[in-house]
């Protein structure tokens, strides 16, 4: 009997050993490096082979793999342009092994690779309204200039709405500029394009990559209303020193780049630095090339430089240091000249524990931006300024947990603003202010089997104002097939800078801010309500579906819904002083600023086929745009309602050294407010004037309703041939060739009311440059 219990015994604790061996699991973590440049690899694919655990890196190359049984286990790298890696690694049990893998770039691209990463990246991110854009897609567009550039991209995004050549700005989903956040590295950017709406101010060579969320962004982003830029400049090369001249009809480039400290592949330390210089000669250029257009030249000129100092260290912690300064000057004659520029500098950081499954990021830094505009039309003219500053201070924690992970952090901005303004009536609006605004969030990330999940919260406290506002956030999906993923994304947001310039002015390349003002500037009341606080809010719903037709070709549907509330803007219509004097006059007639609400609604739909040596895009918008500013409802000037981008580039010839790109955009037209007819205007300064002898103006009658016109639709199709010649591993040259506007289609801008004279968006324009790598 003692013997059978003792051998009972002997089984049960085998049992219990085997199921506590097996129910035993550590964990995988590192980084992915590319082999020649020791360049982080973003959205590699690593995999376990045999199982069901698979994770992509993130943008630092990172990755980490939890849960996993003990046992002898193969790690697959497979990542498209890279060689295929296995590693055997054997996990033990409540221990984190960390593997650091050195991705080869591969002769052949692997094409299944490609199809298989994308769609793991669809199955494991929601994606709802966001757009992920690399250097390799800014340049299958059509290159004007000779140069590619992230401002020509975004406007062939869905939802996006781009007003003009020259002067205009770039509207998402019914937002205006103002209510859409760019960030560079961390940095807030005031003004990221130039006034020749052809360039942005960042140099798309040292782009790492650009997440656009057109709407129903997480809570990790605060401040604005409608959207969010992210943009992440890439390290400079950490083996070998080199670089770009570029040289084009528009403007010239250099880039340099770098080790300071080589590369260490056994703990991937290093340190190295990245310098982009690039200015523009158009203004004297044009007089050459485009003298059809202006035999003045066109009157543009930018410079933008941008430099940063990357240091990595074992186990895949990184310190950035940067910094930028960019220029911008137009000079209309005896019309109006513009000027502005930015100036900015900062740090982050990653560092990841050895002991825990988490990341930790920080960042600090401090923008400034100025513009001026002076008038030269009006002999009494005095300049329009333009000022905003600050700092921010961000902290950031991101906790792993299997299937998913907690992000959470808090973030402070100091704001400083100036601004001065002299309306038609020479009334001076004039405001200086400092705000403080205080976020808190936290966010999970979770997959339930064929559910991902993120809800998330935001407290953003607008300290100045002592306002604070909970803002919930979530985003959805479900992988109902393999090929089709619905989605839905929502959330509350709200921001304090207001534009400092009337959202109604169809042309205005004087781009400012203003700090949410005090009561005391605003209406006391707006739709017969009484406004508690002058911070601006909105609320976002988006709806989506994502759908393989074929292993190369994805739609994408989004229907979306964003209720803008208390959009603040300056009140173009003053002509009191709000003093004691005229107390019994409307708010409307002598308050700075004024009140509106707003709504915006649309569908997007998007096509990408990418298969062997052809990249196809479609991307097509049908938006409505409306503005309430109380007394009557109107479509706003840059409510395009049908928008149509097709994009085509093609790589042929031996070796693949021929591309061809090729953009096609149709944009029904804008609203416009109707005019009626001119009459003589007398001003008077005062009760002594002598209305016998007081020279009149020119005063023109408008239609009663706002935009009720409607300008004639936009067409335009843009070409580009490049071809590039290579002498050496690193040395190679690159020729381009490209027209825009091809059939030379005359797409009208806007009508000076004064003259009656039709001002015409750019025309047929060949333009040329040669870039050589080295």
């Amino acid at each position: 009997m003692t013997r059978i219990i003792r051998t009972v015994g002997l089984i049960a604790a085998f049992l219990c050993m085997t199921v506590l061996l097996y129910a035993q699991t550590g964990s995988i973590k590192g980084n992915v490096f590319d082999k020649e440049t020791g360049e982080p690899v973003m959205f590699a694919t690593i995999h376990i082979e045999g199982t069901k655990f698979v994770t992509l890196t993130d943008v630092n190359g990172y990755y980490i793999l939890q849960k996993i049984p003990v046992g002898a286990h193969v790690l697959r790298l497979s990542c498209v342009g890279y060689d295929t890696i296995r590693k055997e690694l054997f996990v033990t049990a409540d221990h984190t092994i960390s593997h650091h893998f050195m991705a080869t770039k591969s002769g052949i691209e692997l094409k299944t690779v490609s199809v298989s990463a994308e769609k793991e990246r669809f199955r494991s991110e929601t994606n709802t309204s966001l757009v992920y854009v690399t250097p390799k897609q800014i340049q299958q567009l059509p290159s004007i200039g000779g140069q590619a550039d992230l401002a020509q991209y975004l406007q062939v995004l869905p939802g996006v709405v781009f007003t003009g050549d020259q002067g205009g700005q770039l509207y998402i989903r019914g937002g205006s500029p103002v209510q859409n956040k760019v960030l560079l590295d961390g940095m807030t950017i005031y003004n990221p394009f130039h006034s020749i709406g052809l360039f942005s101010v960042f140099d798309t060579d040292i782009l790492k990559s650009a997440d656009v969320y057109t709407g129903g962004f997480g809570a990790e982003y605060g401040g604005r209303t409608s959207a969010i830029m992210n943009l992440r400049t890439r390290e400079g090369d950490k083996k070998r020193f080199g670089g770009k001249l570029d040289v084009g009809t528009f403007a010239g480039k250099l880039l340099l780049e770098g080790p300071i400290k080589k590369f260490d592949e056994a703990t991937g330390g290093s340190t190295s630095f990245i310098l982009s210089a690039r200015t523009s000669y158009l203004s004297e250029s044009s007089k050459i090339f485009y003298s059809y257009i202006d035999e003045d030249g066109l009157p543009y000129d930018f410079t933008d430089i941008y430099g940063k100092v990357t240091i990595n260290a074992a186990n895949g912690n990184i310190i950035n240091l940067y910094g930028f300064r960019f220029d911008d000057k137009v000079t209309y004659k005896k019309v109006a000249d513009f000027e502005w520029n930015s100036i900015g500098a900062g740090a982050n950081f990653v560092l990841v524990p050895s002991s825990t499954p988490m990341t930790m990021e920080g960042k600090v830094n401090y923008s400034k931006y100025f513009i001026e505009m002076t008038n030269k039309s009006l002999t009494d003219s005095k300049p329009r300024t333009s000022e905003i500053g600050g700092f921010n201070i961000g902290l950031a924690f991101c906790y792993f947990i299997p299937y998913g992970h907690i992000r959470y952090g808090v973030e402070m901005d100091g704001i400083s603003t100036d601004y001065q303004f002299f309306n038609s009536s020479n009334l001076k609006i004039e405001q200086a202010e400092n705000r403080t605004e205080v976020g808190v969030f936290a966010k999970l990330k979770q997959t339930y089997g064929k559910w991902i999940i993120e809800p998330g919260l935001r407290f953003q406290y607008y300290a100045s104002l002592e306002t604070p506002c909970l803002e919930p956030r979530a985003a959805i999906k479900y992988n109902l097939s393999d090929k089709l993923r619905l989605k839905v994304a929502g959330g509350l947001y709200s921001q304090t800078l207001v534009a400092a310039n009337s959202e109604r002015d169809v042309v205005n390349l004087f781009y400012g801010f203003v700090s949410a003002p005090t009561s005391e500037y605003l209406p006391a009341t707006f739709k017969n309500e009484n406004i508690s606080d002058p911070v601006q809010r909105s609320k976002h719903v988006v709806l989506g579906a994502e759908y393989d037709l074929s292993k190369h070709i994805t739609l994408n549907l989004e229907g979306y819904i964003k209720e803008f509330t208390h959009i603040t803007g300056i009140n173009r219509n003053k002509i009191y002083n709000d003093n004691v004097t005229y107390k019994d006059k409307p708010d409307a007639l002598k308050k700075d600023y004024v009140f509106e609400d707003g709504s915006a609604q649309g569908i997007d739909l998007s096509v990408k086929c990418e298969y062997s040596k052809i990249y196809l895009w479609l991307a097509y918008s049908l938006g409505v745009v409306k503005r309430d500013d109380g007394e009557q409802t109107y479509y706003t000037h840059f409510d395009r309602r049908h928008n149509l981008n097709v994009l085509a580039s093609y790589v042929f010839g031996k070796n693949g050294l021929w591309q061809l790109d090729v953009r096609w955009n149709y944009g029904s037209g804008f609203p416009f407010t109707q005019t009626q007819g001119y009459y003589p205007q007398l001003s008077f300064s005062g009760i002594g004037d002598d209305y016998l002898s007081v020279n009149e103006q020119l005063a023109i009658s408008y239609a009663e309703k706002l935009n009720e016109g409607r300008l004639p639709d936009y067409h335009r199709l843009d070409v580009s041939l490049k071809r590039k010649f290579v002498f050496g591993i690193h040395n190679f040259l690159d020729i381009t060739i490209g027209v825009t506007n091809v059939y030379d289609y005359n797409n009208i801008f806007y009508v000076d009311r004064t003259t009656n004279k039709r001002v015409d968006q750019l025309p047929l324009m060949p333009s040329a440059g040669v870039c050589w790598s080295f």
